[in-house]
């Protein structure tokens, strides 16, 4: 039977308190419950309700919309807030069920606004769930206990069970003798980790403070802990992250426990405090902030009082071949993109205390890979190399026009770790204070000529040697030239005005040289022709694939008329003359398909062959250039395989050459080699890495850097990941020539991860 109770509407408050869904009178009196149960009775003195066997309440809400009349053009020109003859709309309700309780047994006291709930009671709103033997509740103020109860959170992924659940609010709970995961279970099956407390309280921000806190393992206590803040949502909130340890030859025994700081929904903050048992603290901190799309920053930074930095410590300066002598060891990093109205802003800071600290600490929050690659995929650039001594700290701004103009700026400043000694005649690393640039494209009328120019200013600053403000104009022509219709060419040409004011910072070279100029015209051209053809089936019938071949030849002249010496600050200054001809092939092949009547087109290979000959013989007895190599093959969707060679044609051989090879599956298998070769920067190094997924929940990583040269490995690292559901546990090595250390890492499932590590990618 169906009966229909509209005076005992505030039966909603039994499982209100679970959904934080406040009920107020005025809702109360629209709402109804719909009732089925074997067997229902009334009773008068006290009024109460008794329902038994297969108890079923549904809690149904209505909704009303109205449908208005058709709109005409006039009520569009009036607005939306016009009356546009609401009288004549239609009202529709409907009805949804939001609340469904299940029982055995429900007896509800009317007087003393009280509810009884047994045997199998199961409450569900809106995907939530409490599962309980029994249950009591005050309709009066929204509490109530239940027994042996569990309660899941779907929405936030929220687990909880204990012998005794208390509603103590409107958002708070107290569970005695429970336990807590922050992952969703299936039905009946043991949690692959949780927290047990004797006595746990939740409150309403979502922290469960826990005394006498466990940490279980498929039930078996690994920690334990008096006392514990755990935040039991999902969502960001203040609170500890899991912690992360280490055992080092160098450092000793190390423990990291990242603390997270919600500050607003669009800024958070996150504090790492890491102690290193022969070193001391490493205090470190990470700001960011996100307030749309297109703008966003992080600001981290490391700071150590560095107990092993004391030159009575002979072992540790002699096993890692270390120069520094400062105690105070830091790294601050940063980057924005930061849209202004029509301006693009980006920022990037990089400042090391010494040249060993990025080598020297790699792993943890400050480790340089794992930062690198972090801010890499975040904003698309990364920092310098870890072994570059001149970590670049920049200040950039852009605006583009409609007419085909931009207008860039730049403040540049180096953070200079080489320990080197400047003078004035051995000058130290510029700063750009700033640097202005203007330039643009255009058409000349209606003819196909267009005209390019490039303006810069740019204030070079020395602390020590010579400084200059440079004033640069290249305005350049350019034009197409009908050959013929199998030909393609094109002609420029254009004048460049660079001058100086010196500041010679006390260079005797440059002494009483208050200004430099520099004049030339550059002209140039390209003749090529391409060629294209398919073999296979047509595109549109099948599978095949296409070879583009393009034959060019280049040509470039350069001539100054008359030149004062002038400083060298970049490749604008370093202009030499030329008269240069470049000839080669380019080759690009493709695959397409049509399955389906779908076109789809993806690259197979490309071959590129260059090189020069210098027309002025006169002054040289080798005119021929390098021949330039450059290939490249896709043999499958994910995978690369790239060459790049230069070949000198007078004995020498291959001066420079260069490996890269790398796939990456669609479920997250990543393998890749790197190997590198030039003879004028003595470079001559082999990395490599890997990081494959295993059956039953493993995965496994490893990468190496070596020198070959000198036959040392400058890196090499280890990582063993078990990442079952809810919870994961990494067994992670990393050797460099002066430490090995090893760190055991646990992530739980919406607790938190460690910084720079990513469970899904290979993160080496």
């Amino acid at each position: 039977m169906i009966y229909k109770i509209l005076y005992s509407t505030t039966l909603a408050a039994i499982i209100a308190f679970t959904w934080n869904v406040p009920l107020f009178a005025a809702e109360m009196d629209a709402e109804q419950w719909d009732i089925t149960a074997d067997k229902i009775t009334r009773y008068e003195n006290p009024p109460s309700v008794i329902a038994e066997g297969n108890v079923v309440l549904e809690k149904k809400e209505s909704t009303t919309s109205v449908k208005k009349p058709a709109t005409s053009r006039w009520d569009a020109l009036l607005g939306p807030d016009a009356d546009v003859g609401t009288d004549d709309a239609e009202p529709t309700t409907t009805q949804t069920t939001t609340t469904t309780i299940k029982a055995d047994w429900v007896a509800y006291d009317v007087s003393m606004g009280q509810a009884k709930a047994r045997g199998n009671v199961q409450i569900n709103v809106k995907g939530d769930e409490l599962v309980a033997e029994s249950g009591t509740i005050n309709l009066k103020d929204a509490t109530g206990s239940f027994d042996n109860a569990i309660i899941v959170r779907q929405g936030q992924q929220l687990h909880l069970e204990g012998r005794t659940i208390e509603k103590t609010g409107d958002l708070t709970y107290h569970i005695e003798d429970g336990w807590v995961i922050t992952c969703k279970l299936q039905e009946g099956q043991t949690p692959p980790w949780s927290f047990g407390a004797a006595d746990t309280k939740i409150t309403d921000g979502g922290y469960a403070f826990m005394k006498h806190a466990v940490f279980r393992v498929k039930g078996i206590p690994i920690l334990y802990s008096p006392y514990m803040i755990l935040p039991a949502k999902r969502e960001r909130q203040t609170g500890f992250l899991f912690p992360s340890w280490s055992m080092s030859d160098r450092d000793g025994f190390g423990l990291e426990t990242p603390f997270f700081i919600n500050l607003s929904p669009t800024t958070d903050m996150t504090i790492y405090p890491r102690y290193l048992s022969d070193r001391g603290v490493m205090v470190g901190g990470e700001f960011r902030y996100v307030t749309d799309e297109t703008s966003k920053g992080t600001l981290m930074a490391h700071y150590l009082d560095d107990d092993l930095s004391d030159p009575s410590e002979v072992a540790y300066y002699r096993e890692g071949n270390y120069t520094h002598t400062n105690k105070e060891r830091y790294w601050i990093r940063g980057k924005a993109d930061q849209n202004i109205g029509e301006w693009i802003t980006r920022f990037d800071l990089d400042i090391a205390s010494d040249k060993d600290y990025l080598r020297e600490f790699n792993t943890g929050s400050t480790s340089f890979n794992a930062n690198h690659n972090r801010f890499r995929d975040a904003f698309g650039r990364g920092f310098e190399q870890k072994l570059d001594q001149y970590r670049e700290n920049t200040v950039e701004f852009l605006r583009s026009w409609d007419d085909g103009s931009t207008f860039q700026g730049e403040f540049l400043a180096i953070n200079d770790i080489s320990d080197r000694n400047y003078t004035a005649d051995d000058p130290s690393q510029f700063w750009k204070l700033p640097s202005f640039t203007y330039s643009g494209l255009k058409p000349i009328a209606s003819s196909p000529a267009d005209i390019s120019w490039d303006t810069n200013y740019t204030h070079f600053w020395r602390e020590h040697g010579v400084g200059a403000q440079r004033f640069d104009l290249f305005p350049e022509v350019s034009t197409s030239i009908p050959i013929s219709r199998y030909l393609e060419s094109t002609v420029r040409g254009g004048v460049r005005e660079t001058f100086y004011v010196i500041d010679d910072g006390g260079a005797e070279d440059w002494k009483n040289e208050d200004t430099a100029n520099r004049f030339l015209y550059r002209l140039g051209g390209e003749v090529g022709s391409t060629l294209y053809r398919e073999y296979g089936a047509a595109p549109t019938e099948g599978n095949g694939w296409s070879h583009t071949l393009r034959p060019f030849v280049e040509y470039e002249y350069v001539d100054i008329p008359e030149s004062d010496m002038l400083p060298q600050f970049d490749a604008v200054d370093d202009i030499d003359e030329a008269n240069t001809f470049y000839y080669g092939i380019n080759n690009f092949f493709s695959l397409f398909g049509n399955k389906n009547g779908s076109l789809s087109e993806r690259d197979l290979a490309f071959f590129k062959v260059r090189q020069g000959y210098d027309m002025r013989s006169e002054e040289s007895d080798t005119p021929f250039t390098p021949v330039e190599i450059k290939t490249g093959f896709y043999p499958v969707a994910g995978a690369r395989l790239l060459y790049t060679t230069q070949v000198d044609v007078y004995g020498d051989g291959m001066i420079e050459h260069a490996v890269e090879a790398d796939y990456r599956s669609s479920r997250g298998d990543v393998f890749a080699v790197d190997y590198r070769y030039d003879d004028e920067l003595s470079i001559n190094s082999i990395s490599g890495a890997f990081w494959y997924l295993l059956p039953y929940n493993f995965a496994v990583g490893y990468s190496i850097e070596r020198a070959i040269e000198h036959k040392v490995t400058i890196e090499e690292k280890f990582r063993l990941l078990y990442q079952p559901s809810c919870w994961s546990v990494e067994l992670a090595s990393n050797y460099t020539p002066d430490d090995q250390t090893v760190m055991l890492i646990f992530r739980l499932a919406n607790i938190g991860s460690p910084f720079g590590f990513d469970i899904g990618g290979s993160g080496m």
